[in-house]
């Protein structure tokens, strides 16, 4: 069946379409504009650079609720692209090869946080803007590449925020405070939450906020690619 399926929808590249000679996520050209994120990096945010003690001044600033986010790339050149047409162009398609390709790029991750996926939720406002949730998509494919359980139910989105973009960092933390509910079926469960890009953290650490609240143990995020900030 798979090979069937190749024959009828080759691969292609992730970033622009066309079609690759075999396996792989991006053509040659697009290739050459995938930005992996470098070491060393904080290790709590995984923010690129060598920090005194290996923390950032930004979590030393405001300890995040989460152990570790980590994104293999930065959300720049090729991989910007791919996520962008995912996540707004009406490609819920490209779900499949982006979690293969976050499988394989975070393969050391995964293998260190073993916790069940709990994708970041889309509230339902913007679920009918965009007619599907990418990260639970993203989650969902990757669950089946990793042989992980999925539990979408253990967070909802309760409020509807305003875009993240363009926000202060202080003005982004008071969109999403509240926003989140968490069920009693997390507690005592590790979990790790599964998001397309890391910003500048605000909307994770509430959402794991919020699962520890509910009694979560403790919280991971992972996402495909991480924008670089200015430290403060």
């Amino acid at each position: 069946m798979e090979g069937l399926l190749e024959l009828v929808y080759p691969p292609a590249c992730v970033a622009c379409d066309e079609v690759l000679p075999g396996t792989g996520f991006f053509c040659d050209e697009c290739a050459h504009l995938v930005l992996e994120t470098q070491s060393p990096h904080c290790r709590r945010c995984s923010e690129p650079g060598a920090f005194p003690a290996g923390i950032c001044p930004r979590c030393e600033g405001r300890r995040p609720p989460f152990m570790k986010a980590y994104a293999p790339f930065e959300h720049d050149g090729s991989v910007a692209k791919a996520i962008h047409r995912f996540k707004y162009e009406q490609r819920p398609d490209l779900s499949r090869p982006l979690a293969s390709l976050l499988a394989s790029a975070a393969a050391a991750f995964f293998k260190e946080v073993t916790a069940p996926l709990v994708p970041m939720p889309l509230h339902t406002g913007r679920f009918r803007e965009r007619g599907y949730d990418q990260a639970t998509l993203l989650a969902v494919e990757l669950g089946a590449v990793l042989k992980r359980p999925v539990r979408d139910e253990w967070l909802s989105r309760t409020r509807e925020t305003t875009r993240q973009v363009g926000l202060s960092e202080d003005a982004r933390d008071a969109n999403v405070r509240g926003a989140f509910s968490a069920t009693a079926a997390v507690k005592g469960s590790d979990v790790l939450l599964v998001d397309d890009v890391y910003t500048t953290g605000s909307t994770a650490s509430e959402a794991a906020r919020t699962l520890v609240a509910a009694g979560a143990g403790r919280v991971f995020v992972v996402t495909l690619a991480r924008a670089r900030r200015e430290l403060m």
